[in-house]
């Protein structure tokens, strides 16, 4: 069975060479018991990695396209191979971006120790894009030179590299509020991002158009203020997602599959991680009923018609068992289970709800978690 995101969209090439949405909220609302059957949309790997930290019995990761099954399987072999530090230069997570040359050499070298452990597939991906080895895996994606472009072009032309920097100090609530309403929303912040983070500017630059199908009404709107969310309300100084965009590397703060205190334990399970390249729907139909403790569906829904999120989430209970979660997040298309599905899927409302309060990666609309009822 093709997914309507398949149809569409093209997914030759790496769209997200990390994952954009918070792990630490995503394993709260799942609550992975050991043993667990878990499904895992791909994407670069990140957080099926995290999921990996929980010891489930089986981690299904899939996903439509090889380049991004690629990104994971370079990342499950790092895992294997490296030490933790080597680990953060492969990815490009550390060092000085303005003097690399050193990283640029140690990366190839690092790659090379990797490479035996990958499939001829995965391997043959990544001899044909030395640059993005050397570069930093976690910079190669569309969407990161996407935030690559924001950051060299356009935040320059809004703010000095010291406001940056005080920006990503963070510091206590009141001094973060009053940071951001005296120095940093200037009118040059405004109209700039909305210029940059509009439709047609991400649809071309950073998303596939195909993408915004569903999303009506203002992109740059409602980014911006959940923008806001993530300066002032949240620390940005605990934020690695933030800090990459604004420095294009991790500074004071690390995604959860990257911090040294999860590496042995997603390192330990990295036996359990199955790759499929294939849509949820297709494996789906082959798993069967009660095969599923819990799925990481990302943001696959932003993709699909109301008909058609329906129709998923109506094979996701029936694959699911009893007491099981979902969770995924909406950017722009609001998307959850309909009343139709009242009978089989529960919406944990307010543990979503706390969660998306706390997302470190800010620019999504919703994060739903629902449970499996029967």
């Amino acid at each position: 069975m093709r997914s309507e995101a398949e149809e569409r969209a093209d997914f030759s090439q790496i769209r997200y060479a990390q994952c954009w949405e918070d792990a630490d909220i995503l394993l709260e609302a799942l609550d992975i018991q050991s043993g667990d059957t878990c499904l895992s949309i791909a994407s670069a790997g990140d957080n099926a990695l995290a999921m990996l930290s929980r010891a489930p019995g089986r981690l299904i990761a899939l996903d439509l396209s090889p380049a991004q099954l690629a990104c994971l399987e370079l990342r499950a072999a790092a895992y294997r191979e490296l030490d933790h530090p080597e680990l953060l230069v492969l990815l490009g997570s550390s060092g000085d971006p303005a003097d690399c040359s050193a990283d640029r050499l140690k990366r190839a070298d690092l790659y090379r120790r990797c490479a035996p452990l990958l499939t001829g597939q995965a391997r043959s991906f990544w001899d044909a894009n030395s640059a993005a080895i050397s570069a930093g895996i976690g910079g190669a994606g569309k969407f990161e030179r996407y935030f690559c472009r924001f950051r060299e072009r356009i935040v320059p032309l809004i703010h000095p590299r010291h406001v940056v920097a005080n920006l990503l100090a963070g510091g206590a609530s009141d001094h973060r509020h009053a940071f951001y309403e005296e120095r940093w929303n200037t009118w040059r912040w405004r109209l700039l991002f909305q210029i940059f983070f509009s439709r047609f500017v991400m649809g071309r630059l950073g998303r596939d158009p195909a993408f915004f199908r569903y999303v009506q009404g203002s992109v740059a709107d409602r980014i911006l203020a959940r923008t806001k969310h993530a300066l002032t309300v949240l620390d940005p100084a605990e934020n690695p997602y933030l800090q990459w965009i604004l420095l294009g590397r991790h500074s004071t703060a690390l995604p959860y599959a990257l911090r040294p205190e999860n590496f042995e334990a997603i390192r330990a399970n990295l036996d359990r991680l199955e790759l499929r390249c294939q849509p949820v729907e297709a494996f789906l139909e082959q798993e069967g009923r009660g095969s599923i403790d819990r799925a990481n569906l990302s943001d696959i829904f932003e993709y699909m018609s109301e008909e058609n999120c329906a129709r998923l989430l109506e094979q996701l209970a029936d694959a699911g068992r009893a007491g099981g979660r979902l969770a995924y997040w909406n950017m722009l298309a609001p998307r959850c289970r309909p009343e139709s599905l009242a009978h089989r899927l529960g919406p944990l409302s307010d543990l979503a709800a706390r969660l998306h309060l706390e997302d470190k990666a800010f620019f999504y609309s919703a994060f739903i978690v629902e449970e499996i009822l029967d």
